[in-house]
């Protein structure tokens, strides 16, 4: 490998390695780590960044990083700090060379490990390029994370797990994969809440008990709401820590919009009920009394 650098050059490597790899099926890309490295195009870095929307405060953890790109980029152009893995020695001389041209040395660096057992806790976003089943194996290990971490993927999604955000786009020197288009999927580590949870509100003047009973997959909800003697359905979703559940509206039953912040075994939020001029908003709390599990997915490992 190193040789063959010297003979043609890095932009001569580059370009054999992609018109090496264009032969070869996603399944068959597997080198040491399980993966053989295909740079991100650098206008799918800038969008990657751009869509979890990196900032000075944030920590970057690109899994299986090659040359640094990212990483670097994010340094570079939005002044976080984090750092690279991978498990190719050239990727990561070549990746810390990088940075010390960037002069973001300070803020990044690389270093040889296995990403599956690469500590994720430090991280508020995660950048990957791996291939579906490294997604699928990593996914249990990300959605444990703190909630509101962002993830983004280039051109492999994590399975049952729907992105929050994705984007199509037109890229003419990608060989590999679907040639000349890139896809990418933002993703939001969402909060776990199913299990049942209570709340007490005064509504009209009267002290009304509110009982939930909410199932999770990713971050979808569903469930029900049990008002007095009344049983509602719900639906609703998280982003991260907020959470917005619908119940009511049709039947004769007027529409019930919960929506909050998850703080640990809390709700706090607004209630607002009915709509237009008879809407009527209230302060909303719900407690933890009882922990559920999330739905376990098809496609989980």
């Amino acid at each position: 490998m190193t040789a063959l650098r010297k003979m043609i050059g890095q932009a001569g490597y580059a370009a054999v390695m992609v018109a090496a790899l264009a032969v070869l099926p996603a399944a068959a890309q597997s080198g040491k780590g399980d993966v053989v490295y295909v740079p991100t195009p650098q206008i799918v870095v800038d969008t990657m960044l751009e869509m979890v929307k990196v900032g000075p405060s944030d920590f970057v953890i690109d899994l299986g990083s090659g040359d640094g790109r990212i990483v670097i980029t994010a340094a570079a152009k939005h002044g976080a700090r984090g750092f690279g893995v991978d498990l190719d020695p050239v990727l990561l001389k070549m990746a810390n060379q990088n940075a010390q041209k960037a002069n973001v040395t300070d803020k990044v660096h690389f270093v040889e490990e296995n990403l599956f057992k690469t500590d994720l806790s430090r991280a508020t976003v995660i950048t990957s390029y791996l291939l579906p089943e490294m997604n699928l194996r990593l996914r249990s290990r990300i959605m444990a994370l703190k909630p509101g971490t962002r993830l983004v993927a280039h051109d492999y999604n994590f399975g049952e797990w729907d992105p929050d955000e994705q984007r199509e786009l037109i890229v003419p020197e990608k060989k590999v994969g679907n040639p000349g288009i890139s896809y990418v999927f933002a993703y939001i580590v969402p909060a776990r809440v199913p299990g049942r949870w209570q709340s007490l509100m005064t509504i009209d003047g009267r002290e009304t008990p509110f009982e939930f009973s909410f199932n999770q997959s990713f971050q979808e909800v569903d469930g029900k709401v049990e008002i007095r003697d009344r049983s509602l359905n719900l639906r609703g979703r998280l982003t991260g820590e907020r959470i917005r559940l619908l119940a009511g509206g049709r039947d004769g039953v007027a529409r019930h919009e919960f929506t909050g912040q998850v703080q640990g075994e809390q709700i706090k939020g607004t209630l607002a009920i009915g709509e237009g001029a008879t809407r009527q908003q209230l302060p909303w709390v719900a407690k933890l009394v009882q922990r559920g599990e999330l739905k376990r997915a098809a496609d989980e490992p």
